[in-house]
């Protein structure tokens, strides 16, 4: 885990500041969901490119099931540290595109856990398109807001979350709390501060309306016993004993497909002839 975070926050930022420079881009875009993830990405990325004159663009994309302390906490980040933000609704447009594009949307189970799955994942898709659409409209990047422990739990929705640059892929996610707080310790402007630990100890939820929060999905009590199960099963695979029962280590080993995506056959498989 990291022990200073002083140095890994300037080491995020000196490469970010290189890519920008070295990319030519104009604008940074990203979802705003009032939660730490895309918090801390805005907190990163702001004195970036407020040194390079650089638009960081952030949307807060409500579509019927967000809460309005999650639309609270967007606006505070997105004001406070966005050079461009705005509260949008897709409310409408989901309704219109759920319709046409599912063949029950009208008669199925509203409550059945694997419908509320597939239209979670309708909500992230419709998210993504606005913000792609943004950034190339504004000559930019979407930033992906995805941290390790979610990449290893496959929780995130295929072509709907996973942005163009990742501050945070890499990093567990108590190291993303951990990185909130001594970057808001840091912070000259109370409000600025209080609105980022606000999203610390905010409930962890995807806003896609599944279940009342993340961890309910990853049936653990904390990040703290998610990340520390999936570090010990890293470290001894073959030792996990009980463990491998585990729903986290469960749930790891049911989306390596994600992690796969999208699989192609190797060619040996296919043929023997050369590509060329």
């Amino acid at each position: 885990m990291i022990t200073d975070y002083q140095i890994a926050v300037e080491n995020i930022r000196k490469q970010l500041r290189q890519y920008l420079q070295n990319s030519g881009l104009k604008s940074l875009v990203l979802g705003q969901s009032g939660g730490i993830d895309s918090a801390l990405s805005t907190v990163l990325a702001t004195p970036v490119c407020q040194e390079l004159d650089v638009e960081l663009i952030s949307r807060s994309i409500t579509i019927i099931t967000n809460k309005p302390d999650e639309i609270e906490r967007a606006a505070d980040i997105g004001k406070y540290f966005s050079t461009d933000f705005a509260p949008i609704d897709l409310t409408d447009s989901f309704e219109g595109i759920a319709t046409a594009m599912t063949e029950d949307y009208t008669i199925a189970d509203r409550n059945q856990h694997a419908f509320k799955i597939r239209m979670g994942n309708i909500k992230a898709r419709m998210r993504m398109i606005y913000l792609y659409d943004l950034a190339s409209k504004h000559q930019g990047m979407v930033l992906s807001t995805d941290n390790y422990t979610e990449l290893l739990l496959g929780f995130w929705t295929l072509h709907g979350d996973v942005g163009d640059y990742g501050m945070i892929q890499n990093l567990w996610k108590t190291e993303v709390y951990a990185m909130a707080r001594y970057l808001a310790s840091e912070m000259e402007n109370p409000d600025h501060a209080n609105a980022l630990l606000a999203c610390v100890s905010a409930v962890a939820t995807d806003g896609l309306g599944i279940t009342n929060s993340d961890l309910d999905q990853i049936q653990a009590s904390s990040y703290e016993e998610v990340d520390q199960l999936l570090i010990q099963m890293l470290k001894n695979p073959d030792k996990l004993g009980e463990l491998a029962n585990h729903p986290v280590i469960q749930r790891k080993n049911n989306s390596e497909f994600k992690r796969n995506n999208p699989y192609n056959i190797p060619r040996n498989e296919i043929t023997l002839a050369p590509l060329f």
